[in-house]
């Protein structure tokens, strides 16, 4: 999960950076990611955590058959998921002409862009109290 740290030494520093930063996302726009370059961005996330998950294993465990098997089928199951999201978004998109992809995509974006600016807003407010 992303975060979002702000570092200074009184209050007063930290509620600055916060308006900075509310302020600079009110001034860029959100990226254009595709849909299909999103889920093959969550997929390769997926296969990162399996790999730190079963690096964090004690080297008995991280080098068992059981656990390199688990971590294998992982990266399977991932790639499975991925080819069958993109496919599906490719059948919607190919009987669509693309207005559907589009239409989801652009909403998306608005409920992040005002999810983050609220959560934001809170932030600030509850550092100025």
């Amino acid at each position: 999960m992303p975060t979002l740290t702000f570092e200074g030494e009184t209050h007063g520093e930290i509620v600055i950076k916060v308006t900075r930063w509310l302020a600079s996302l009110e001034e860029s726009a959100p990226g254009n990611l595709s849909a299909v370059e999103a889920v093959n961005q969550g997929a390769e996330l997926t296969k990162d955590a399996l790999r730190i998950i079963a690096a964090a294993a004690p080297a008995p465990v991280a080098q068992s058959d059981v656990v390199k098997g688990l971590t294998n089928m992982g990266y399977k199951v991932t790639d499975a998921t991925k080819d069958a999201v993109v496919m599906g978004l490719d059948t919607i998109e190919e009987a669509t002409g693309g207005s559907v992809v589009r239409q989801v995509t652009k909403t998306g974006r608005k409920v992040v862009w005002e999810m983050n600016s609220t959560v934001a807003r809170q932030v600030l407010k509850g550092l100025r109290r």
